[in-house]
């Protein structure tokens, strides 16, 4: 009787699993029909990038749809990462020069993936860091992102469309070069 019991609730438990799965691939955020722009969500060139929202060092919360109207690049990171490490004061420099022209950049801390919390304000601050940072504590995002590798970063135009996926650092050059040809 136990055996049967617990066959039950594993196959109840996978339903449930299965149906949550199911569930959030028809919220707007995931790989669902946007009606406004009849693009699909996703994580493909040409898809509107999935929305999401976190918290900055001081508690203030972004969304990914609040930067609408701008091209931006969103880039996953870590403090430990010599590659990120690498691209920081290139992508700072870009932001400080071009942030006034409706440029942004939105950094994402894979903060489930550092040695310690206390590394990230550390490393903003150590670098002069100035475009927002929020922390991805639980690592959903990245999850969301299929980031495998990092530095990972999205180009994503002003009508929030992903036009270009990037795994290693980027240059001043490159980032001008990119997002000069997104509209």
């Amino acid at each position: 009787m136990k055996k049967y019991l617990a066959i039950i609730v594993l196959v109840a438990l996978g339903l449930w699993g299965f149906a949550s799965v199911q569930g959030n691939n028809s919220r707007p955020n995931s790989t669902s029909e946007n009606k406004d722009q009849g693009l699909s969500v996703g994580l493909e060139v040409g898809n509107l990038a999935p929305d999401f929202e976190l918290q900055t060092l001081d508690g203030k919360t972004i969304t990914l749809s609040s930067l609408k109207g701008k091209k931006f690049i969103l880039n996953f990171w870590a403090s430990w990462c010599p590659p990120c490490r690498q691209e920081m004061p290139d992508m700072e420099k870009f932001y400080t020069d071009n942030h006034q022209n409706g440029i942004e950049i939105l950094g994402v801390n894979l903060t489930s993936a550092e040695k310690s919390r206390t590394d990230v304000p550390t490393f903003i601050e150590g670098n002069g860091i100035t475009f927002p940072v929020v922390l991805d504590e639980s690592g959903k995002v990245g999850q969301l992102y299929k980031v495998s590798s990092i530095p990972a970063s999205f180009i994503i135009d002003s009508e929030g469309v992903i036009q270009k996926k990037l795994v290693g650092p980027m240059t001043y050059d490159s980032m001008r070069s990119m997002l000069g040809a997104v509209k």
